[in-house]
């Protein structure tokens, strides 16, 4: 468990810190090392359904660390409509060009926010790049998701059943994380999650994507098909849905954080993301 937390922190890390560099053009600087001199130094997290931007705080600050300014936008996930206007407000305040970063349901809130004259490229983590017309809704029926256990309740909201949160969203975090996430989830709208989109930002942005292949509240072939369409540069991890946080019990108190460190192997894989395999499933993408 902790081995394959490390894998994927770095693999998260790295999807990030290749976004911010290649989009400002910074192709010979180091792959995790502090914020450059020039191109892009921000990046805004959106979280998606079900939880807030709390889950965020290990990336943040291993982001922060090297010298990127860090925003966690937080959509209320009330409707469609109030969570572009919160992220779009989390872009705009960063004052400059953005990489904007999306989990699940954030996935759809960047995909038309990304639109935005700012944001300079996209990355996807375990989420939704939908096309025009598309929904989170017509992704999960057209290839339904392992889970279960989403119920709706009379207020038009929908929730995970808290005893099946932990197996369905978030397997590999500590059992008191997801219990507490259970129990104080964000319940998402229908509107937020059946809202079609109408312009993506994939199709005119560099796109980044980081397939979860043991999610269960995405189907992984879904999220490779996403993927493959917008020609993202991809990897895969062995991670639940809240892949992004499946290292979070390792990182110590801020102040004591070390640097990512990126193995032999952890820069070989980098090397593929940036190469024009993206689109495939090549032996380099190990599922450790």
């Amino acid at each position: 468990m902790k081995s394959n937390g490390r894998n994927v922190m770095t693999k998260l890390y790295a999807v990030a810190a290749l976004a911010l560099m290649l989009t400002g053009a910074t192709l010979n600087a180091a792959a995790a090392g502090p914020a450059p001199q020039t191109g892009i130094k921000n990046v805004v997290l959106v979280h998606g359904a079900f939880a807030d931007g709390s889950g965020w705080e290990a990336v943040a600050m291993v982001l922060e660390k090297d010298g990127y300014t860090v925003s966690v936008a937080q959509p209320p996930e009330t409707s469609y409509a109030d969570d572009i206007k919160y992220t779009k407000a989390a872009v705009d305040a960063m004052g400059g060009p953005v990489v904007l970063v999306g989990h699940s349901y954030g996935g759809s809130i960047i995909t038309e926010a990304g639109n935005d004259p700012n944001v300079s490229a996209l990355v996807y983590i375990a989420a939704f790049a939908l096309d025009d017309g598309e929904s989170c809704a017509s992704i999960e029926q057209a290839l339904p998701q392992a889970s279960k256990a989403f119920k709706a309740d009379s207020n038009g909201n929908w929730w995970i059943d808290q005893e099946h949160f932990a197996a369905d969203f978030a397997a590999d975090v500590p059992p008191a994380v997801s219990r507490f996430m259970a129990q104080s989830q964000v319940p998402i709208s229908t509107d937020s999650f059946t809202h079609k989109v109408t312009t993506p930002a994939w199709k005119s942005k560099p796109t980044w994507y980081m397939v979860a292949t043991a999610d269960r509240s995405i189907n992984p072939d879904q999220e490779r098909m996403m993927a493959k369409r917008a020609k993202a540069k991809t990897v895969e991890v062995n991670a639940s849905h809240v892949a992004y946080m499946s290292s979070q019990s390792l990182i110590p108190q801020p102040k004591s954080i070390p640097p990512p460190t990126l193995t032999t192997s952890a820069e070989a894989r980098m090397k593929v993301v940036v190469s024009g395999e993206h689109n495939e499933r090549p032996h380099h993408y190990r599922r450790t």
